[in-house]
């Protein structure tokens, strides 16, 4: 018989049949709302899987539900990208719809589902950009592929758009937000996109009415607007200067009035080397001294060194060595218990003592002193702050001086050193003549 009718009481209806029916009421799709989450394929957030969510979906005329997230591994990264496809498979020869993981080739395109009318049927669901060597799918590398049912219209992306649509199929593509239809050979936009050439009686020009424009709907409008050739009275000036400061000029002297015959020098001073015709020395004056320095006086360093030049250490009584402090004053050097507090042991190397290093030097000329200080004898004190640097003085936070009335200190850890070798040397001779 040519005609064949179903579903009907007490009639055996086949599965092919029954798919046949259910696929007039309902394409291949996803069942719910456009854009959902329902069968929605992510990254896993960790190595190479990804995750599908819970979802209806409707395979040439099967249905699918899955009630929980399903986890899908993908195979290892190769040395190129490859591009892998998450898709619903139904298998009719096993009753089953299942998840399942469309492996592309190394350095290949994307893989194309199965779609038989009886057999295998792929519905694809994702994209999988597998990266050269990765060991973990980000989420950037998930691309959408699902196209959706459950509307009186369709609704999908470019690559999920029905193979075989018929004549005035309508949908919603979300990849362009148009919406589209089968024309017989391809996907047209519902709404023709018009453009101004396509127009027919259209008018030529287009007066405008009359109308104002605000200073800043003005376009290509000048930054200034240069006045033209006019003049302005003195009266219609407003905010003139009551004075006008000259601009810089100069004035022959012949030009200038008043000027004084003579001009006394205001209060200045020189340094004695721009001093000419200066006597070589300076005969004292009649002068007399009130007697010795004070406590606190200060000198200057010049007088500080030339002061004591006369003077010389004679006779009994208490004589002290004269100290500078760093503010120029004068003060005597103490060594009395009374003065000191927190004595302790100092421990001396006595080879940092012997590594000292004598020199004998020229000394640098000065403004005061035009000519050098030939053949000095001292030490080094950048040398001895390497090893006794509380001999150094430091002037301005830079090595300065050395305190030579403390070397004798430092020598004192030399000569008790050889004191107590001589001692053992002594002893070990005593041995020695007793043994023989």
């Amino acid at each position: 018989m040519a005609i064949t009718s179903y579903p009907f009481d007490g009639q055996s209806v086949t599965e092919s049949q029954f798919s046949q029916l259910f696929r007039e009421f309902a394409d291949s799709g996803v069942a719910a709302s456009a854009k959902s989450n329902s069968f929605g394929v992510s990254a896993d957030g960790a190595g190479m899987s990804v995750k599908v969510q819970p979802g209806f979906a409707v395979v040439r005329g099967h249905a699918v539900l899955s009630t929980a997230v399903e986890t899908l591994t993908l195979a290892a990264a190769g040395t190129s990208t490859r591009y892998d496809r998450v898709a619903l498979r139904l298998d009719p020869s096993v009753n089953q719809i299942t998840l399942t993981v469309l492996q592309g080739a190394v350095g290949g395109g994307v893989p194309t589902p199965t779609q038989t009318d009886t057999g295998i049927y792929e519905l694809p669901l994702a994209t999988i950009t597998v990266s050269a060597n990765t060991s973990a799918i980000a989420s950037a590398s998930v691309s959408k592929e699902r196209a959706f049912i459950g509307q009186s219209v369709g609704a999908w992306v470019n690559s999920t758009r029905p193979a075989s649509a018929r004549f005035g199929k309508l949908g919603l593509n979300y990849d362009t937000d148009t919406w589209e239809f089968w024309n017989g050979t391809s996907w047209a936009p519902l709404i023709s996109s018009v453009d101004w050439s396509s127009l027919s009686g259209k008018p030529a020009t287009f007066p405008p009415a009359s109308h104002t424009h605000t200073w800043s709907q003005i376009s290509d409008r000048p930054s200034t607007l240069p006045p033209s050739a006019h003049t302005h009275t003195w009266s219609q000036v407003a905010d003139k200067p009551t004075s006008f400061t000259p601009t810089a000029h100069k004035h022959p002297w012949d030009d200038i009035t008043g000027t004084p015959s003579s001009y006394p020098p205001s209060s200045h001073s020189h340094s004695w080397s721009s001093i000419t015709s200066k006597p070589t020395s300076f005969p004292p004056s009649s002068h007399s001294h009130s007697g010795y320095l004070e406590a606190g006086d200060t000198i200057a360093w010049a007088n500080g060194s030339k002061q004591p030049h006369a003077n010389s250490a004679s006779g009994s009584g208490t004589w002290y060595a004269v100290w500078v402090e760093g503010d120029g004053r004068f003060c005597r050097n103490t060594s009395s218990i009374r003065f000191k507090e927190n004595v302790r042991d100092i421990a001396i190397r006595p080879e940092d003592v012997l590594s000292l290093r004598p020199v004998i030097y020229d000394r640098k000329a000065t403004e005061e002193r035009p000519e050098p200080r030939k053949d000095e004898v001292g030490l080094i004190a950048e040398e001895v702050e390497q090893t006794l640097p509380w001999l150094v003085n430091y002037l301005d936070g830079q090595v300065d001086g050395l305190r030579y009335d403390l070397l004798g200190v430092a020598l004192l850890s030399v000569v008790q050193d050889q004191e107590q070798r001589i001692k053992a040397l002594e002893s070990r001779v005593e041995e020695l003549t007793c043994v023989s």
